[in-house]
């Protein structure tokens, strides 16, 4: 499922090459803040499968574990473009909205699920109240 994407404004745009890792669901408050939505779609990738054009903001947050989380986003129209997860070192959680085709999206897990709002029902995917065990 590689594939290009890019912010709202376009003022950034990356390739992915390759497969990630895994596609999830992520129900944090953290991502559901940064996203406006209930939950945001992330494509788990080795940050060497994605090359970016454009410089990216970035936001030092931090899970509700304590961990550092680098947000990356466009700094002109706010869009996020990806996460860098202090817990997986090497690894980035691509928001898969910013993909120029999402019509191969799948998740195949739900992460946090202990913050999910409580009207949404994803029904068959494997369900985790934090992250899944390494």
């Amino acid at each position: 499922m590689s594939g290009d994407g890019h912010c709202l404004c376009g003022n950034i745009s990356y390739v992915l090459e390759g497969e990630p890792a895994v596609v999830a669901v992520c129900h944090c408050t953290n991502c559901q803040r940064q996203s406006g939505a209930a939950f945001s779609v992330n494509l788990l990738a080795s940050k060497e499968q994605i090359i970016i054009d454009g410089d990216l903001t970035v936001f030092e947050d931090r899970s509700d574990a304590g961990e550092v989380v680098l947000r990356k986003f466009c700094g002109r129209c706010g869009s996020p473009i990806l996460s860098a997860l202090g817990s997986m070192p090497g690894m980035v959680a691509l928001k898969a909205g910013t993909l120029d085709d999402v019509s191969k999206l799948e998740p195949s897990l739900q992460v946090f699920c202990d913050s999910k709002q409580d009207w949404l029902k994803l029904d068959g995917l494997a369900a985790f109240a934090k992250s899944p065990p390494a």
